[in-house]
């Protein structure tokens, strides 16, 4: 009778794992209850215990449930980019509220850097930015902090087909010169790009660690130069770093795992 109930137990919690990674990787509870046909009760209370054990995080504003870094790390698997995006989300309108300037997250797939997520900022003045959009690694601060921490084959290999094509007069427009910025990004933590995709804006950008210690994304602040002078720039990589730290945080970087048996 006892394995019986645990088995059922078993089934009925895989059950919830599964109903919140078909959603997504993100729902609310009600969602969850009606995916699974679970009764309410015996929903609530296997989410619960999930939180606790570490494999559903609950976020305490918008109350939905996510699969955390645990199964990830279980299982070897990574975010898609539209969970990366919907987790990110918090942390970039966090990032924006503390700058007062737009923000983004962007990843690297297949040597091509993409933006997956953005906030706008609140005041009239905006830099345009559009999720899916492409940007180029060599003269784009998100390009830069996703190329710093690159195996050297595999940045080889991108250097290699990249084309250093001039966007404006300050673009990086030499294989050497861009592998001297990517030491100074891995000395200094971030990565700047004063007006060498687009004339007039500037942007700083760090990068976003997962459970396996691998760079995943990079954070991004961006604005008119105007609003971004040098004098702001240790104020804006303060909040930059810290929002990265506890992005990276959320995706399992440097957590400890313990198994209790």
């Amino acid at each position: 009778m006892e394995a019986s109930r645990t088995y059922k137990s078993l089934k009925r919690g895989l059950r919830v794992i599964e109903a919140v990674v078909d959603l997504g990787g993100s729902a609310t509870f009600s969602i969850i209850a009606r995916k699974t046909g679970l009764p309410r009760s015996t929903a609530h209370h296997l989410l619960r215990a999930l939180v606790e054990f570490g494999y559903v995080i609950q976020d305490v504003e918008t109350r939905h449930y996510t699969i955390s870094h645990k199964l990830f790390r279980l299982t070897g698997r990574t975010w898609t980019k539209e969970q990366l995006a919907a987790i990110a989300m918090p942390f970039l309108e966090e990032l924006s509220r503390r700058t007062g300037e737009g923000t983004s997250l962007a990843v690297l797939r297949d040597g091509i850097v993409t933006i997956i997520a953005k906030r706008e900022p609140d005041g009239p003045v905006r830099v345009a930015q559009e999720v899916g959009a492409v940007r180029p690694i060599h003269c784009t601060a998100v390009g830069k902090a996703l190329a710093a921490w690159l195996p050297a084959r595999e940045l080889d290999g991108i250097i290699g087909r990249t084309v250093f094509a001039p966007h404006t007069s300050k673009t990086i427009t030499s294989p050497d010169t861009f592998r001297r910025e990517l030491t100074c990004v891995r000395e200094t933590g971030i990565a700047i790009d004063n007006e060498e995709h687009i004339k007039g804006i500037r942007c700083v950008a760090a990068s976003v660690r997962d459970h396996s210690g691998a760079v995943r994304a990079a954070l991004c602040v961006i604005g008119p130069k105007a609003n971004l002078p040098p004098r702001r720039l240790g104020k804006i990589r303060q909040a930059l770093t810290s929002v990265a730290a506890e992005l990276s945080e959320r995706l399992g970087y440097g957590a400890a795992e313990q198994i209790e048996y």
